[in-house]
């Protein structure tokens, strides 16, 4: 989903950088882009979301070329992966799909404040989960050490982005900034995100893909809609399915957990909470 959320914006005259921790995959990408002869162009940065320092160094590379970022897509993920702990210690779903994403936004948010105008919002589209309905935030033991499980881990990040789009929407509609967040579910959808179900399930998915779950390109769609449809001007705090706004889960509106999952993940990658 994230080559064809990156091919999209770039066929609309956007610079894309995709940034990933492939590097082969990722100038694959960029090559396939070019040769399609769109409008805009696409180019790879190495980032590996699951260690903070890989984080702080793309930020840093980043900022040093001057450019502005107008929209900021967090798609990287990783799903039902046995117990196993990032380069930091975090649980491995937690680190990569919740806490990368929470230290690369936080990082890049003065430069999308300063790229955005009001009439011409810079966008943050955060890629979220229906598995999130069944999230569960254990703030005692974020990192699942009690009772592991795979699933529960994954729900739980997807669930924590959720909680970490309505609480930065909050903060930046309370200071003024002309940036939005929003959170998306791309539905089910074919991708390598699967490969780590048990080999049996996996054989009964091959067939059953091809008439439920959705293409790569039909699952960035609503990704593609967050970050450039003309009617999500200004518009903010959402959860997005099927490109229209979809009530998320019921604990996702608590805004005390809102606010406590962001104080303790402010200290969990060494940020000064706000």
């Amino acid at each position: 989903m994230g080559f064809e959320t990156a091919r999209h914006l770039a066929s609309l005259g956007m610079h894309v950088v995709i940034a990933g921790n492939e590097k082969e995959e990722g100038t694959a990408a960029v090559k396939r882009i070019h040769e399609e002869g769109g409008k805009g162009k696409a180019e790879f940065m190495f980032l590996d979301l699951t260690s903070l320092k890989s984080v702080q160094q793309f930020v840093q590379t980043f900022k040093a070329r001057g450019l502005p970022l107008h929209v900021l897509v967090n798609n990287a993920g990783t799903m039902l992966v046995p117990e196993r702990q990032t380069q930091d210690g975090f649980e491995f779903h937690f680190g990569l799909n919740y806490l990368g994403h929470f230290l690369l936004t936080n990082l890049l948010l003065d430069v999308l404040k300063k790229s955005g105008k009001h009439g011409c919002c810079s966008r943050v589209v955060t890629m979220s989960s229906a598995t999130h309905y069944g999230g569960v935030m254990d703030m005692d033991d974020l990192n699942s050490k009690r009772c592991y499980s795979s699933h529960g881990a994954y729900s739980q990040s997807k669930l924590a982005l959720v909680l970490f789009t309505y609480y930065l929407q909050e903060q930046l509609t309370a200071s003024g900034f002309p940036v939005t967040a929003n959170a998306v579910d791309p539905g089910m959808v074919d991708t390598a995100l699967y490969d780590n179900l048990w080999s049996l399930t996996q054989t009964l998915k091959k067939p059953v893909a091809k008439l439920l779950f959705r293409t790569p390109a039909e699952g960035a769609s609503i990704s593609i809609y967050a970050a450039a449809a003309s009617e999500m001007e200004g518009v903010g705090g959402c959860y997005l399915y099927n490109g229209k706004k979809k009530q998320s889960s019921d604990i996702s509106y608590d805004s005390e957990l809102q606010a406590e999952l962001w104080k303790k993940s402010c200290q969990l990658v060494g940020l000064q909470v706000a």
